[in-house]
């Protein structure tokens, strides 16, 4: 979760920074070449390869990651630019405005800022136990309330705080946790397994195993309070990322009228911490860490109750997506989205040479502009049987902020969206032998990938973390758990010229030095051949699933599959 921007006021000039990409006239489109049933039974159709514009590339992420952008926060002169270089590059392209006869949904950003914290204090035990905010724990809330109070809430362990009927598994049977705190272990009940075989897919993370879904899943129980309890290895980060993180402002889209039900706090606690108050209800970490990874695990209550209290300010603010679409043919009410997000952190921690504007060049100017190429290539190639949506999102460095809007409010019907392309940082390490997905075997979606690979004669390296969960951390998650397909992958790491060694060499280099820094800036001597080859894949994936007949699905056990199966069970026009 990051940095919520402050609200900016100010009026510009929508003149200004935009950029022109050289835009050919569309022309009629030939019918797909016929291919034979993959043998998954889907309809992937042998396409053109697209007319993909390298200086479409090089100019946008030029533009978008220029000093005068400001580092493109919401809510900044760094946005009103964005969006006037964006509206008229989709127009530019050949696409027409997205919602009715705009180019933009406007997507409502609430920040709340958390201050004047109480100890958590835990009674019942011998002793009380009282523990220091930030050091041994943090808490949040997403209540719009002046003020937080979790008074003598009875605490109950609920092991993971998994509850998936198809895996066979709830953490919350026989268990009443209303008005209660829940204590709740990080990850998957068997994220210490060797390999990806097990009953949440062992080593990999599923969304069960992220800190989102226990905080969902516990609101939905009727819980008040939830403290997740940090251990590294299984969180894939130090409590440093989680002191930071989950202090200062935490930033949401405005939920409506309808809105999920909600917890009172969402809090971390630090491991040690966590032995210390299960102790002091005559229970021990480690065996019930062992208890909660076998099926059948009962939640325990504790005899204890746990106390707290914090004031918030609340900000409000209005942010832009950026839609454009180019409506199909013969089946115009089935759509292809692809999504990037173009916000970034704006303002930041100074380097040492005083430069404090995080231009987000990589990240993610690169995506943002393969929008606006692969549009400009779709629309050459003249319009597609399905509708293809290209989908610039807001505040996703607040936490996919913006996706998660549409997601909730999507302009066009998600069960009539087929599935979709995630694009999120293409870094500059040159032409590939292989591409990396995030998330591989989830969804049927792969079968497009592979026959786009089996073009260009690359491979497929599955995402070489899979422990950390990172399909769930970008803005294709936000769709995927309404249950639309999404496909995620970055660049290679196989790299032609160095093999695995120069790509991991660049990609530790990038993480090192310009991740969310100032020094993410656009180089005019990079090296755009692996970009332009992701960028034909992903043209190709796009408009195979535009000429498809075919509907994919998750696979069979997958978390997403059944919200896709009952989205199609209910819809007479879609899926």
């Amino acid at each position: 979760m990051k940095k919520f921007a402050a609200i900016a006021a100010c009026t510009l000039g929508l003149s200004a920074c935009a950029v022109t990409p050289e835009a050919a006239p569309p022309v009629a489109q030939a019918p797909a070449q016929a291919a034979a049933p993959a043998a998954s039974g889907l309809d992937i159709p042998e396409v053109a390869a697209g007319e993909l514009s390298q200086d479409t590339m090089v100019d946008i992420t030029r533009a978008l990651s220029a000093d005068e952008m400001e580092g493109r926060a919401p809510g900044t002169p760094g946005e009103e630019k964005t969006i006037a270089l964006m509206t008229k590059a989709f127009a530019e392209a050949g696409l027409k405005p997205g919602n009715g006869d705009s180019w933009l949904q406007p997507v409502p950003l609430i920040g709340i800022t958390a201050s004047e914290f109480a100890p958590l204090t835990v009674k019942g035990g011998a002793s009380e136990l009282s523990f220091e905010f930030a050091k041994d724990w943090v808490g949040v809330t997403y209540k719009e309330e002046a003020k937080t109070t979790l008074s003598d809430s009875e605490l109950v362990f609920v092991g993971y705080g998994v509850n998936a009927p198809e895996r066979d598994w709830n953490d919350y049977a026989g268990v009443d946790v209303r008005g209660k705190t829940v204590v709740v272990l990080v990850n998957d009940p068997d994220y210490e397994t060797e390999g990806l075989v097990g009953p949440f897919n062992g080593r990999a993370m599923t969304y069960y195993g992220r800190w989102s879904y226990k905080y969902e899943e516990a609101a939905r129980q009727g819980a008040a309070g939830v403290l997740i309890i940090h251990d590294t290895e299984p969180a894939s980060y130090g409590w440093n990322v989680v002191e930071s993180s989950w202090q200062g402002t935490q930033a949401y889209a405005a939920r409506g009228d309808n809105p999920p039900p909600l917890t009172t706090m969402n809090g971390w606690i630090r491991k040690e911490k966590a032995a210390e108050l299960l102790a002091a209800a005559g229970q021990d970490l480690g065996a019930l860490s062992q208890a909660a990874k076998q099926p059948g695990f009962k939640a325990v209550e504790l005899g204890l109750t746990v106390s707290t209290s914090f004031s918030n300010s609340i900000e409000r603010l209005t942010s832009q997506n950026i839609i454009g679409v180019l409506p199909g043919t013969t089946r115009p009410d089935e759509y292809v989205i692809h999504t990037a997000h173009w916000d970034h952190l704006g303002r930041c921690t100074p380097a040492p040479d005083g430069d404090d504007i995080c231009n987000g060049a990589v990240d993610n100017a690169t995506g943002t502009a393969a929008l606006v190429a692969l549009a400009e290539a779709h629309a050459k190639a003249g319009a597609a049987e399905r509708s293809l949506i290209f989908l610039a999102v807001t505040a996703e460095e607040s936490g996919l902020l913006g996706a998660y809007y549409y997601a909730a409010n999507p302009i066009y019907p998600l069960d009539q969206t087929v599935g979709g392309l995630n694009m999120d940082a293409f870094l500059m390490a040159g032409a590939a032998k292989d591409i990396v997905v995030v998330g591989p075997g989830k969804s049927e979606l792969d079968e497009y990938l592979k026959a786009g690979l089996a073009k260009q004669g690359r491979t497929i390296t599955p995402n070489p973390s899979p422990e950390a969960g990172y399909y769930y951390r970008s803005d294709h998650f936000a769709f995927a758990k309404q249950g639309v397909p999404m496909l995620y992958a970055d660049g290679g790491e196989d790299l032609i010229e160095g093999g695995r060694e120069a790509g991991a060499a660049i990609a530790d280099d990038y993480r090192a030095n310009r991740y969310h820094g100032p020094k993410d800036e656009f180089d005019e001597n990079w090296d755009w051949s692996g970009v332009m080859s992701d960028l034909s894949l992903f043209y190709e994936i796009g408009r195979s699933l535009a000429m498809s007949e075919s509907w994919p699905n998750w696979v069979a056990g997958d978390e997403f599959r059944g919200i896709r199966d009952d989205a199609c069970a209910s819809s007479p026009a879609g899926c």
